[in-house]
Order: structure tokens, then sequence, then C-alpha cells
């Protein structure tokens, strides 16, 4: 299998015209790195250098300081664990390829690594993220045990109040107050505020959006999928979500209802996987493009400041929205499914 993280850098560059690569020549650049310097002789081209910083990375960098590189992990014929790509390089067979920006074995150099399974700076965000969650969530928590049902205070207060919003906003309306909604809300939950701390960590200076790469949006709605077709059939049961593929069509279009069904159970995870990925990624695009315009002219530096900062406090407003309109959906889907295939409603339906 390839790299499991979506190689970023790779899909932008496809979009950019050529003029320098954003990988150095040496160093980290060359390892899927932000690096600047220009490889392969090359000319270096700084606004394809800030596009690339999108990317996925196998070092933490902010802005020009290199923070650390890390590790590689490989399991081909077995378990191997390298502190870094140049370790990698020096001590196995193993070596990046910079045209297809995948790790492959020099003995075999068109045949990719069984699985790639490193640490990339996009897992570290989402690795700050679930620590961030837990550092608010878990003594807000344990206060309650001790409080009870008595306000909480401060901080405690504004998170209590949050989490009241989604429940009574987006859960309720939705799925409901009874079995599914009680198992759901604290899925929504977690939803709702991993997607915004997510968001939230890409305004940060030198931080990334983990939910600007297609591989977090798609675990995202995988997720969401098993969640929605739980609610379905928590809700009518196996036998009327089965029913439900077949569409209430004659036996003899099941061989075409049953399959359009299928793909309509994808569509939706889908769905809110692109659109996700693609606000998110749109944003921060916009910002690159306006510092992007400071080495065309000079005579652009306070348009691009004055416009940056403002997209930028736009992003701050998408990064709620985004998270409220990705956990909604997944409530709206499962209403969606628990509804399906009730005779007695459609029998009264009928009647009127």
């Amino acid at each position: 299998m390839n790299d499991p993280v979506l190689d970023q850098n790779e899909l932008i560059a496809q979009h950019i015209p050529d003029g320098g690569d954003p990988e150095g020549e040496h160093g980290d650049g060359d390892h899927g790195g932000h690096g600047g310097e220009a490889g392969h002789g090359e000319e270096p081209n700084a606004f394809k250098t800030l596009m690339a910083t999108l990317g996925d990375h196998r070092e933490i960098e902010v802005g020009p300081l290199h923070i650390v590189d890390l590790p590689v992990i490989l399991f081909d014929d077995g378990l191997h664990i390298f502190r870094d790509l140049e370790t990698m390089e020096a001590k196995s067979d193993y070596h990046w390829n910079h045209t297809t920006h995948r790790i492959v074995n020099e003995s075999e150099p068109e045949t990719p690594v069984g699985f790639d399974m490193s640490v990339t700076s996009l897992v570290v965000f989402q690795w700050i993220a679930m620590i961030i969650l837990l550092a608010i969530f878990v003594p807000v928590g344990q206060r309650y045990k001790k409080i009870g049902m008595k306000a909480q205070k401060g901080f405690g207060n504004a998170m209590e109040a949050m989490v009241e919003y989604v429940r009574d906003n987006i859960v309720t309306p939705n799925v409901g107050e009874g079995k599914v909604g009680k198992s759901l809300t604290p899925v929504l939950l977690t939803f709702f505020f991993f997607i915004l701390t997510m968001n939230l960590l890409g305004l940060v200076p030198g931080g990334h959006s983990a939910t600007g790469s297609l591989s977090v949006t798609a675990g995202l709605a995988i997720v969401a999928f098993f969640v929605i077709q739980y609610a379905a059939i928590r809700e009518n049961g196996i036998g009327a979500w089965i029913k439900h593929l077949t569409g209430g069509t004659p036996v003899a279009l099941w061989p075409i209802m049953i399959p359009v069904e299928i793909m309509g159970l994808f569509a939706k995870p889908f769905a809110l996987c692109v659109r996700l990925f693609a606000n998110m990624t749109g944003g921060h695009v916009i910002i690159i493009s306006l510092v992007g315009l400071i080495f065309v002219q000079t005579m652009f530096i306070p348009v691009s400041i004055g416009f940056s900062l403002f997209i930028n406090l736009l992003e701050l407003l998408v990064a709620f929205i985004q998270a409220y309109i990705f956990t909604i959906l997944v409530g709206v889907f499962a209403a969606m499914g628990m509804a399906h295939d009730h005779p007695e409603d459609e029998g009264h339906a009928a009647a009127h």
C-alpha cells in the first residue's frame, strides 16, 4: 500500500506552473518537508514553496525554524522504525522517491513499501487536538462529579454552554431524546469539538489544520458512515434497514435499486469528506495567495497584509461553522435513516 496520508504537495503541484520544486535540494525539503530551496537544478519559486506548506510533512516547523524530524515507521517484511528519513536512508535499503513522493525499497524501486505508518505533521496536530480536548473536558467532568448538577464557574461554565448548545440544537432536533439520541450525543459532541479544535490549530502561527487533508476528513467520514447506519438499524431493526435497500420497488427492479441505494449510503459521507476538506483548504489557499503577492511587487504589501488579516478573521468564523455543519449533517443523515420504512406512517398518510 502507498503512504496512507495523502500527499497534498503532489496534488497542489499539479495545478501550479513549473518554476521550482518546493522540496529542497537536500535535507528536509527532499523528505516531504517545507524546504524552500530549489531542487534538481530548478529555479526557486516562492509561491510554489508557500503552497507546499499546506501539505503533510515529515517534520515540524514554525516558519523557517525547524523544530523536530518525525519518525518513520514502515511495515514491509517486518516492522521497521527509524528516527527520521535521513536515518532510514543511511541504515536501510529504503529511500525517499522525489518523483512519486513515496518511500521505496532500492532493491525494488517500482514497488512501494507494504505499509507506511510514519508519524507526519498532520498526525501530530491531531494528537495535539486530542490532548487539548482531554485537558479541557476531563477536569470539567471531574468537577461535575464533585459539585453534582450545580453550575460551574468561569471556563467550565463556557464549556457547559457549548455542550448544551450542541445537544439542544443539533442532537435533539434531529435524532430526538430517545435511546438513539442518548447514544449518539457523545459521538456528535466529539465530532464537533474535535473538528473545531483541529480547525483552530490551523490558525495558530506554525500550526496546520488537519482537516485540510483528505485522509483526515475521509477518516471522519468513515466514522460518520457507521454512525448513520447504526442509528438506522438501532431505530428500525436490521430487517427494515435491508428492506430500505430495495426502495420499496417490485422484486424485478431490485437489481437496479439495491446498487443505487448502496451508492446513496456512501454518497452522504463522501459529501461530508469533500465539503470539510474543500472549505478548510480554500481559506488557507487564499491567505497564501495574498502573501504570495508580496513576492510579485512590494507595492502589494499593504494590500496583502490587510486582506490576509481579514481572511484570517473570516477563517476563525469558518472554523466554527464547518464544525457545526459537519456535525449537524451527520445528525440529519442519521435522522433520515431512522425515518425509513414505517408502515404505520404510510397508512396514516394514505388515509389523509
